[in-house]
């Protein structure tokens, strides 16, 4: 197994990421454009989501595909950045025609994190800057972009630590290639008790978080919640202040249907390098999308594809949230005092 050439969830190809960043708010927006359109769905296993068009993406409903997935900062406000690019996916034509005449409808589902404690200036009156910031993120589409305390990542925080974006790819052979994208702002830890070492260590390849392995020494793991009472202490531990959110993307010939089936094996992902993971606090989404472009081999069944697809979208995930604590904590070790109340790194790249 190998990562993709950019170790990104860009690897799919077709695939572009965008952020746009406020430094004086201290949040941002992360857009991941899906072409015209491909086939998705969303699994939700937190007990505080924040979302936007997610019942779109059910296998039962009309549509079950998006032209592009929005996370976003800024918890109930961050969900006017999806209103920005839909507003300029439609103005390019992207979108669902209904008539010849009529506006293109383009499918934004989204979904927040909160990071409105983190000290930014939220004095935005009735003026809040996602929708804006949509826009931005979308102009700034690419496939090479930045992991760390950007976009939708800037202001999050991942336990005690800092928490941001990460990405990776896994290339399956046969010209299938997976690949995944979070958002990490979760109320547990991708640290083990040291502080340095990722729960997701098993995981990575090519020491795309730092190589540092298994711990040095043997440690207690039995505590569920080892950072209860310093969460406590900075108000985290209360519903909806966090949320882990994700995309998985694959180029495979997947159905809305199987899209979910994808979605929901990624989870796992997050219960791999988070812990605790899916609690009462955080809102974590995982998105599954998929081009179509590669046709399954039918030499093997649909659901055999599906759980080889499923288990290294949860593979991607893990590693993914390791890389995004390893860009936004550059020391790799638990922060100071002053850190717990709201100060982080600038962001990365």
């Amino acid at each position: 197994m190998r990562p993709g050439p950019k170790n990104l969830i860009t690897d799919v190809e077709g695939l572009t990421v965008g952020h746009a960043t406020d430094e004086k708010v201290r949040s941002g927006v992360t857009a991941v454009l899906c072409g015209q359109g491909w086939n998705a769905a969303v699994d939700i296993r937190g007990g505080g989501p924040g979302t936007r068009e997610t019942e779109a993406l059910a296998p039962h409903n009309l549509v079950g595909r998006a032209h592009c997935i929005v996370l976003s900062g800024g918890s109930v406000f961050g969900l006017a950045a999806a209103d920005g690019v839909a507003v300029a996916l439609s103005a390019q034509g992207i979108g669902l025609q209904t008539r010849v005449d009529a506006p293109a409808i383009p499918i934004v589902p989204a979904a927040v994190l909160h990071d409105l404690a983190n000290h930014g200036d939220k004095d935005w009156g009735l003026e809040p800057p996602y929708r804006h910031l949509g826009f931005r993120a979308l102009q700034n589409a690419a496939a090479d972009f930045d992991c760390g305390a950007i976009g939708a990542g800037r202001g999050a925080r991942a336990g005690v630590m800092n928490g941001g974006i990460g990405s990776t790819s896994l290339d399956l052979g046969d010209g299938l290639m997976v690949g995944a994208l979070v958002a990490l702002n979760s109320v547990g830890s991708a640290f083990m008790p040291d502080g340095k070492t990722y729960w997701a260590w098993p995981f990575e390849l090519q020491q795309e978080f730092g190589g540092r392995g298994p711990p040095l020494q043997p440690m207690d793991v039995s505590d569920p919640a080892p950072d209860e009472a310093r969460l406590m202490a900075i108000g985290r531990l209360q519903p909806g202040v966090n949320t882990t959110l994700a995309v998985v993307a694959c180029n495979a010939d997947l159905t809305t249907a199987e899209c979910k089936r994808i979605a929901i094996m990624a989870h796992d992902g997050i219960a791999r390098a988070v812990r605790p993971a899916h609690t009462p606090f955080d809102g974590d989404t995982v998105f599954a999308v998929a081009s179509g472009q590669v046709p399954l081999d039918e030499s093997l069944s649909r659901p055999a594809h599906l759980g080889r697809i499923g288990s290294a979208a949860a593979d991607c995930l893990a590693r993914a949230i390791a890389r995004a604590a390893f860009a936004a904590n550059p020391a790799g070790e638990y922060p100071s005092t002053r850190e717990f109340q709201g100060t982080s790194p600038r962001p990365q790249g």
